[in-house]
């Protein structure tokens, strides 16, 4: 024998109750000895709830509400057996009693809860028998049976207590002449020894089939709803949980009571007690495997933890103070006073000091859990032995739950070391001896972070996710997008590395998608779909997402952007910047930011500012940190300038080489940064404080590359006028240097300390002779590189070197994260 339950998802239309023929049709042909076990069609019993409820408010319209129940019942016995006197005589029967029922509750103005139960129990009643005749009309040798006459309970009305010493026999009893027939159950109803009829609470439909399978020693049981199975966690939140093939019933005990909602912790218990295997099935994908629970899962690759799961609005109540050191029975009568007063307690921790006791219950017990404890413990209160009782809200339960974690060290490690690095504080936390379950709390608001990280971390090990917030999406920004696309299956295989794109932001618009924007139509995405751009609202949007591996990226060069960064860092996502203007500005400052991407453990990443893809910084702060002294550096550190003069010709004028050097993206969007020697000075700070040394902008002298006129212009537009007027003096310039056998170089030099920055006219001697291009040099010599400086050198300008060099560090960060 085998006992299928179907929800009421399962059985919301009467297309899904012929989907539900079309499974049970070949089984019962082929031999199959099947119970069928029904609730409410879809809806039902919130509706008949809000029926009760609304007489019991001394409100009419609860007979419009009631008929309207009767004719969603009629239309579907319509749509499955056409004109059916029988079906249709019985629904009119079933309703006129309902409604005079309510006709009662709206004249005493109270639904009790033994009224309550009573009406509720319409609902199965109805579906079920409705189904019955449906399965008559497929030919097949069905058989209505109204469970109030095999399952008796007490008279706890809303969520009665069965008793099995009179419901076994009688579930025995009945089938003992019924071999031959398809019984058909309505679920979650009962009643206690006198007739009156109770329900079965939450999930009470699963357990009334747990019931008969567990006194008939079926074969299986199985429970139809609308997903594939017992899932890895919550797909509504973590979009990539997947179906678990197989269970232990321990692991899916305790997945249930940490708000599994797909099975109900008492159906576990019958079939447990028989070691009946329970499948968890799809109405809506029938031939799909679903999940299998079992004495002992049979999968030999099992991962280390086989699902999380969480309960939301969750207060934390702790009890604590030297009163409890010590003195036997605290802890009795802690819990003997939430239990009498029907308060359920989901969590418990104690300190080994016993100096206190933390227990987790719902947001709606906790001001009544309170109050009793209070009671309970006001002489210790009121002696200063125990302190005040003390409240902790908006708080999630997460649980990590697999039979696995007992056979496998470093679990709890991974795991709250994969917190601490995404910025969530785990505020109280409780592990059995058997190691199935680690549960702790966190802010309510790092729930779905937590949940998604944890998942990826042990279900997706293999891959790591990264979630990218892009601001500045031009020349570089756009070429890095091109990078990240281009590379990305590669990445997936070779480094098992996910990057996804999840914000955008141009001066004009921004984009969010939370599941990765598209990056073969991100432009057109941004233009159409993007709201208008707004640097707050987008820093904002990126931390009320809190997901987790988060980064931003700032490819921009707006000088007003570093203000957000401490609000970046403080929100846990990490941040990688092509713009100077941050790790360039007053020491304090720059130093804040690292301190506080230590203090959250994150990252503050500027590799690019300094030679743009090159290894500079990266180079010189392994030097520093192996115990190495940088004595001085020389550089030429602006491609830009390079460039031009590099490519000087006689016959183009220095306005249309800097012209060429900006359409080519070898400058700032304004060359007067590039020309005025701002561009090399920040880079030269950036130098020396990677160096070790506490330089600000004043400190470092500057030799002015452009006449006042030039730098004082209004706009760019103005600017490269006025650079027309200039045009001969840098060609006598260049001509100069020529004639001497010597090439012009902008020189950034560290010594000691000491910053300049010169326009000096370099000889073949000269390791800046030879630079081609957009070439940077940066000669650093240290106590060990004394003889012979460390020399990096290449391209130092460019979309697609800066972008690879910000792409770099994404992969770094992508190596450092869970």
């Amino acid at each position: 024998m085998k006992v299928l339950k179907f929800g009421g998802s399962s059985v919301a239309t009467s297309e899904r109750i012929k989907s539900i023929g079309e499974i049970i049709t070949p089984r019962i042909r082929s031999g199959e000895n099947l119970t069928l076990v029904f609730s409410a069609l879809g809806g039902i019993t919130d509706q008949l709830i809000n029926c009760a409820e609304t007489a019991a408010r001394g409100k009419s319209n609860y007979s419009d509400l009631c008929l309207g129940i009767k004719e969603r019942h009629l239309e579907i016995s319509q749509e499955l057996l056409g004109q059916n006197e029988l079906a249709e005589n019985e629904i009119t029967r079933n309703f006129d009693v309902l409604l005079n029922l309510l006709r009662g509750v709206f004249l005493v103005r109270e639904a009790s809860p033994r009224t309550m139960d009573y009406i509720l129990s319409f609902g199965e009643r109805n579906s079920a028998f409705l189904i019955t005749e449906y399965f008559k009309h497929l030919g097949l040798p069905a058989l209505y049976l109204d469970a109030r006459e095999i399952i008796k309970t007490n008279k706890e009305f809303g969520k009665a207590k069965v008793n099995f010493e009179i419901t076994y026999p009688l579930i025995r009893e009945y089938y003992s002449t019924k071999s031959d027939r398809m019984i058909v159950v309505t679920g979650f109803i009962s009643s206690d020894v006198g007739g009156l009829t109770t329900t079965l609470g939450r999930g009470g439909s699963d357990y009334s089939a747990a019931l008969i399978a567990g006194a008939q020693k079926a074969d299986s049981l199985e429970i139809w709803t609308d997903v594939d199975g017992v899932l890895t966690s919550n797909p509504k939140i973590v979009k990539n949980a997947y179906t678990i093939p197989e269970l232990s019933y321990d692991e899916a005990m305790e997945l249930s009571h940490f708000g599994a909602k797909v099975i109900y912790p008492p159906t576990i218990q019958p079939a447990l007690n028989e070691s009946i295997p329970i499948y968890i099935k799809n109405t809506l994908n029938p031939s799909f495997g679903g999940t299998r629970i079992t004495e002992q899962s049979s999968v030999q690759d099992k991962k280390k933890i086989t699902g999380v799961t969480s309960i939301t609005e969750i207060v934390l109540i702790t009890l604590e103070g030297s009163g409890l050191f010590g003195i036997p029975g605290t802890a009795a009568r802690l819990f003997t006073v939430l239990g009498g007063n029907k308060i359920n307690v989901i969590m418990i921790t104690q300190a080994s000091s016993e100096h206190s006791i933390c227990i987790a219950v719902k947001e709606e017990d906790a001001i009544f859990a309170i109050e009793v404890l209070e009671e309970e413990f006001s002489k210790e209160i009121e002696a200063g032995i125990l302190r005040p009782i003390r409240p902790e809200k908006d708080l999630s339960l997460i649980a990590v739950i697999g039979e696995k974690m007992k056979s496998v060290p470093g679990v709890s490690g991974s795991l709250f070391k994969a917190l601490g690095n995404n910025g969530i504080n785990v505020v109280a936390i409780a592990q059995g001896s058997s190691e199935l379950n680690i549960t702790f709390a966190i802010k309510r608001k790092d729930e779905h972070k937590a949940l998604n990280l944890v998942h990826d971390a042990f279900f997706l090990s293999d891959f790591k996710k990264l979630n990218v917030y892009l601001i500045g999406v031009g020349l570089i920004g756009g070429t890095l997008l091109q990078q990240i696309r281009n590379q990305h299956e590669a990445l997936m295989e070779s480094k098992k590395l996910d990057i996804r794109i999840i914000g955008l932001a141009n001066s004009r618009k921004m984009l969010f998608d939370p599941n990765g924007i598209d990056l073969a139509n991100w432009k057109t995405s941004l233009s159409q779909k993007g709201v208008e751009s707004d640097l707050s609202r987008f820093v904002n949007e990126m931390k009320d997402h809190n997901l987790p591996n988060s980064i931003c990226i700032d490819c921009t060069a707006d000088h007003g952007i570093k203000d957000y960064y401490p609000n970046i860092l403080s929100g846990n996502i990490s941040i990688s910047t092509a713009n100077k203007v941050a790790a360039s500005d007053s020491y304090e400052n720059y130093r804040k930011l690292h301190r506080l991407a230590l203090q959250h453990n994150v990252h503050f990443l500027y590799e690019t500012n300094v030679g743009a893809g090159l290894p500079v910084l990266s180079t010189l702060e392994g030097l520093v940190k192996s115990g190495d002294k940088v004595e001085s550096i020389k550089a030429v550190i602006s491609g830009s300038l390079s460039y031009i003069f590099n490519n000087y010709d006689p016959g183009k004028s220095f306005k249309e080489l800097i012209i060429e050097a900006r359409e080519r993206g070898y400058t700032e969007p304004d060359p007067r940064e590039d020309l005025s020697g701002q561009d090399i000075k920040r880079k030269l700070i950036i130098l020396s404080r990677v160096a070790g040394h506490e330089l600000e902008q004043e400190d470092v002298i500057v030799e002015p590359l452009l006449p006042e006129s030039c730098m004082s212009a209004e706009s760019i537009d103005e600017f490269f006028v006025e650079l027309d007027n200039h045009d001969e003096r840098f060609r006598e310039l260049i001509e100069k240097a020529h004639k001497k056998g010597a090439k012009l170089r902008y020189v950034a030099s560290l010594n000691e300390g000491n910053a300049s920055i010169n326009l000096e006219m370099v000889k073949e001697s000269s390791p800046f002779y030879n630079l081609a291009s957009t070439d940077n040099m940066i000669v650093i010599h240290t106590t060990r590189y004394k003889e012979r400086p460390l020399v990096v050198q290449g391209p130092g300008a460019g979309a697609n070197v800066t972008a690879a060099g910000v792409f770099a560090e994404i992969i770094q960060l992508g190596n450092t994260s869970v």
